[in-house]
């Protein structure tokens, strides 16, 4: 199957950190379809030439494992093109026309890797130029807007030239091979969904967590913040994937109906949950691993006064006959004690005890997503210590775990998030790309958020780098009785 993946922002930060190593991996293991070109589109004045020699500098950054040899870099050379673009001209989408029309692919993918700014224009400009032919696939990155209005612009523009099944709303957490573990533990198993359910499960932590500031993205993230930038896409769509009911089939708008279910079902916003159940924090300076580190409002980029958040703990309910009390809990920031993001399902006590057991102990089932990729199942077993008391260590229960690595059990070689994904793109599989009616309804259900915020005098509580954000994150589920991962 010959294809055309056309890069808008072919020299950008994106395309040269995640997707061309991600490209390159697809090559490497033989799964990019033949007959392909990649056509980096931006305003730089380079020559194909001049392109290769770019992106093989720039894979200088890459992953050792992950970086290309000069052989197989020549090899992946060939693939790549260059057209020079303004995407604001109208007149330069002739330029692409001209190189596209040089042959006809079976499928052309339309990347927009671009500022967010810029997707409105871009796809009235791909559709003016007569580029929006039924093979045409067009991929778009998140933030999609900035709220609900702006969200909906953006989408009504898509639409007036693309259907939506050729539209992939990419969210590049629904492509790691953990998130993809998540479906298979739930749907291909039948050990866990009879207890997937709020007569077994006390509650549910989500937490996303990052050690990393905002690096050179200053000024990026003073517009956007940590709700737009995590919760309302990577943390939403982890939420929705644990909590949606099983799919009639494997098919993408069956997935993705059941998705929206929770999105809509989702507890809404008063001013007293949003005053008690929202906690925003932002970092200030502090420690990572014995190097100090500044704070956000001294960031390049970042005003001084700035109230945008780095950090979001929040508490939700999905209010259904399934999950009908069950709190959710959803963590994330930027500057934190770890690079750590697992989901971890609490369950109930036994309703009877006939063993000693520590205080609140109970079973636990943790999937790690990053660093780690694979399942922990926390137990309680007998203990066999020579040392105890027959007769008490048989009526005493100790803490057990199974742990599951999938990177040792799979290998090391595993199918990374963007590559999953561009595969996809190109097959033109829907399953792991966000539906319109869904991004919506994720901004819908986040927004009181942000204007409870506009009108919040208090601002973001200050933390100090290197820790797990506010205390009031801690204050916020130790009033449900329950406490985060770290803290137990």
């Amino acid at each position: 199957m010959s294809f055309d993946l056309v890069l808008f922002g072919g020299t950008g930060d994106l395309a040269w950190r995640k997707l061309m190593p991600a490209l390159f991996q697809a090559f490497r293991h033989g799964t990019l379809p033949e007959g392909g070109r990649i056509i980096g589109v931006a305003r730089d004045d380079l020559t194909d030439a001049q392109y290769r020699t770019l992106i093989q500098t720039r894979f200088d950054s890459v992953e050792g494992a992950k970086r290309p040899n000069a052989e197989e870099f020549a090899r992946f050379a060939d693939l790549l093109q260059f057209v020079r673009m303004d995407l604001s001209r109208p007149g330069d989408y002739a330029r692409l026309a001209e190189r596209l029309g040089e042959r006809e692919a079976d499928t052309v993918v339309m990347y927009v890797a671009t500022a967010p700014a810029l997707f409105a224009t871009t796809c009235e400009q791909i559709a003016a130029a007569g580029l929006n032919w039924p093979n045409t696939r067009i991929v778009l990155e998140k933030p999609l807007g900035h709220d609900l209005a702006s969200n909906r612009a953006i989408n009504r523009t898509v639409l007036s030239a693309f259907n939506e099944r050729q539209v992939f709303r990419i969210d590049h957490y629904l492509g790691k091979p953990s998130v993809q573990n998540l479906f298979a533990l739930r749907f291909g198993n039948a050990l866990f969904e009879p207890l997937w359910r709020r007569e077994t499960i006390a509650n549910i932590q989500i937490t996303i967590a990052e050690d990393l500031g905002v690096e050179k993205r200053g000024a990026f993230y003073e517009t956007t913040g940590t709700l737009r930038d995590m919760v309302q896409n990577h943390a939403l769509q982890l939420l929705c994937a644990i909590g949606m009911e099983p799919p009639i089939n494997a098919h993408a708008d069956a997935i993705r109906d059941e998705k929206l279910k929770v999105l809509r079902s989702l507890a809404p916003w008063t001013p007293q949950t949003l005053s008690q159940h929202v906690v925003r924090g932002q970092y200030a300076a502090g420690n990572m691993g014995g190097v100090a580190v500044p704070g956000y409002r001294d960031e390049a980029g970042v005003s001084h006064e700035s109230r945008t958040e780095t950090f979001v703990a929040l508490r939700t309910e999905i209010a259904n006959w399934r999950w009908a009390g069950v709190p959710f809990y959803i963590r994330t920031g930027k500057r934190l004690a770890s690079r750590d993001a697992h989901i971890e399902v609490n369950f109930r006590p036994t309703p009877h005890a006939i063993f000693k057991a520590p205080l609140g102990a109970a079973n636990r089932l943790v999937i790690n997503l990053q660093p780690k990729d694979g399942l922990e199942l926390h137990l309680l077993a007998q203990g066999q210590d020579h040392r105890q008391n027959t007769r008490a260590s048989a009526q005493s229960l100790a803490p057990v775990q199974l742990d599951l690595d999938f990177d040792t059990r799979f290998g090391a070689e595993r199918v990374g998030a963007y590559e999953r994904l561009l595969l996809d793109v190109i097959d033109g599989r829907l399953n792991l790309f966000v539906r319109s009616d869904e991004q919506e309804e994720a901004w819908r259900w986040v927004e009181p958020i942000l204007d409870f915020w506009q009108t919040d005098a208090q601002g973001p509580r200050p933390y100090a780098a290197g820790t797990w954000g506010p205390s009031a994150a801690s204050a916020m589920i130790a009033r449900d009785g329950y406490c985060w991962s770290e803290e137990c």
